[in-house]
């Protein structure tokens, strides 16, 4: 361990969340005489100005050259200790986050003595990688001022729109032949009343007005290199032609598709059973008394929650257990459309849970004061539907009315359907985009970085990252705008330098490196007499895999070096003595 530093330890009590459950005093204590610490403190929050200040007092005062902080989750606090380690003086990359949170009083609340001695375990830790710390500077890289978006439906469109007011030059590539996505063809929308055909018509209008957005469609991603600032990509568009594209960012917009039923779930296959897309496609396009297959409806049935929240079984082993958000205000909002149409019609809806959140809540109270019925049918009870000699009948129990069965002679069965993760492997195979446990696009951070992802300079817009309303999924896609134009707006981006590194005297080319490296960070280059692994700074991750697969022990990550992690984990080896 390097000796001659002066570090600073400073431990959080975080308002009780890590002092309930590790004597925090007692961890300041025992670290205080460690190699290099020259002070070791404690504080209510040390994320609050008045501890910083203090932090930063002390690195001024006592010259502190590497700093040690145990707190919370790195993801909250990270970036603002590496703000205020800069302010007092210090390179970012000499502060050690240790989280003593996540990572210890919350996994040991039943246990105080032992939590405690792991608190010190893992500080120690953090002072030894501390010891062995070296200032770094981040890496620089100049961005080009253009954004690609992927997927021209609500959210895509709206996004270039944006981009473009910001005077960046956008590229829309839309795989169908058609722009608009899924609300191209719709009509009424909750909760305005506004045509979804109209929407989208006044955005592809306002799209072809600007002289810096191109749209392609029929259009799919073939190829792509490069890093954040400086994407190559190429796009096959009309199946044949290549167009090559550079652009600083990515978003990505592709949307979703809608639940598919299967032969027999809720009587689907039957006639008169259809899809909530399917009921909409020929009643927004009739006027008048409401008609299927030439015949006046008198009865519909929704069910709802159909292809959502489902539970694993035999017939069900890959279920959608997520809400899929939008189903239930478009099922509310379709019965008020059906009560302004003229004729007598009855109409009933089948729920579980009505979740119709917000402002949303007037629709579904219009839509039962007007007359539609709502029955609550038990989770572990689905609806049946089942076709007679009289047509379909659809059986449920009401929860509303004590349990008690009810028989409802229908016209039309309609299952309102949830959304589901649009399928594109070529697409995420190129970008190498994580996919959360319901089959979406992964973010970053669902609170802090909602719309960014693992791959610098792509970011997330709409339903692609899970089910939303039209609302949200164009406030997704601004926030998404925000982080590609703050990015490029400025010129350049600064990457974090915590990456690989090459001993060239130990390398002798096996390309080992390059086979485990999932962001092809690895090239291979002449290098005097022989060939060598060079990394591509920009592309690197510093995920560390490239690591432990080399043959030759010629590759280290900056930050986290094996010096610095074998020593992490003599300190954590050493015995603990709490008084």
């Amino acid at each position: 361990m390097a000796t001659g530093r002066k570090i600073g330890v400073f431990i959080c009590h975080c308002g009780g969340n890590i002092s309930d459950y590790v004597d925090v005093k007692a961890v300041a204590a025992a670290v205080a005489n460690e190699p290099g610490v020259v002070v070791s403190k404690n504080h209510m929050f040390t994320c609050s100005d008045a501890a910083q200040q203090e932090m930063i007092d002390d690195i001024e005062g006592l010259e502190l050259d590497g700093l040690v902080i145990a707190s919370c989750s790195p993801k909250l606090h990270m970036f603002t200790f590496r703000d205020m380690a800069e302010r007092g003086g210090i390179n970012k990359y000499q502060y050690v986050h240790v989280n003593l949170r996540e990572q210890c009083s919350w996994a040991h609340t039943n246990d105080k003595v032992g939590a405690t001695e792991k608190g010190i375990a893992l500080v120690r830790a953090g002072i030894a990688k501390a010891s062995l710390s070296v200032p770094l500077t981040a890496l620089r890289v100049d961005t080009i001022p253009k954004v690609l978006v992927i997927g021209a439906g609500i959210s895509g469109l709206r996004g270039a729109l944006a981009l473009s007011d910001m005077g960046l030059s956008v590229f829309i590539a839309e795989k169908e032949k058609e722009a608009g996505g899924t609300v191209k063809n719709w009509g009424r929308m909750a909760p305005d009343d506004q045509h979804g055909s109209a929407i989208v018509k006044s955005l592809l209008d306002e799209v072809k007005m600007r002289e810096n957005i191109m749209l392609y469609t029929d259009a799919e991603m073939i190829e792509k290199s490069g890093y954040i600032g400086d994407f190559k990509v190429t796009l096959r568009v009309g199946g044949k032609e290549a167009v090559q594209l550079q652009v600083g960012a990515m978003l990505i917009a592709t949307g979703f598709d809608s639940y598919e039923p299967q032969e027999g779930e809720f009587g689907f296959g039957l006639d008169g059973v259809v899809t909530l897309p399917q009921f909409r496609d020929f009643a927004d396009h009739q006027e008048g008394e409401l008609t299927y297959n030439g015949k006046p409806v008198k009865n519909v049935v929704f069910v709802y929650c159909v292809g959502s929240r489902q539970k694993k079984s035999e017939a069900c082993p890959e279920p959608n257990q997520y809400c899929s958000r939008y189903c239930c205000n478009a099922g509310t909002h379709m019965a008020v459309c059906l009560e302004d149409r003229p004729g007598d019609l009855n109409q009933y809806h089948l729920y579980r849970d009505i979740r119709t959140y917000g402002h949303n809540e007037t629709i579904y109270e219009e839509a039962r004061t007007r007359g539609a019925v709502f029955m609550r049918y038990p989770d572990a009870e689905a609806p049946t539907v089942a076709n007679t000699a009289d047509g379909l009948v659809v059986t449920v129990k009401d929860k509303l009315m004590g349990g008690e069965e009810v028989e409802i002679q229908a016209d039309l069965v309609v299952l309102i359907t949830g959304m589901v993760p649009k399928k594109n492997p070529t697409l995420m195979n190129l970008l190498k985009l994580p996919i959360s446990k319901d089959g979406f696009l992964n973010e970053l951070h669902i609170k802090l970085r909602p719309v960014e992802t693992v791959i610098d300079g792509v970011f997330l817009a709409g339903a692609a990252q899970s089910p939303k309303t039209m609302a949200e999924s164009v406030g997704a896609s601004l926030a998404a705008v925000s982080k590609a134009g703050g990015l490029l707006m400025k010129g350049y981006v600064d990457l974090e330098p915590l990456i690989a590194r090459v001993d060239t005297d130990k390398c002798l080319w096996c390309d080992e490196c390059l086979k485990a490296c999932p962001y092809g960070a690895i090239e291979k280059i002449n290098f005097g007499e022989k060939e060598v692994a060079f990394v591509v700074k920009s592309l690197c991750k510093g995920e560390g895999a490239c690591v432990p697969i080399c043959p030759h022990d010629a590759l280290d990550i900056e930050g986290y070096t094996d010096q610095q992690i074998t020593a992490m984990i003599d300190a954590c080896s050493k015995e603990v003595v709490t008084a």
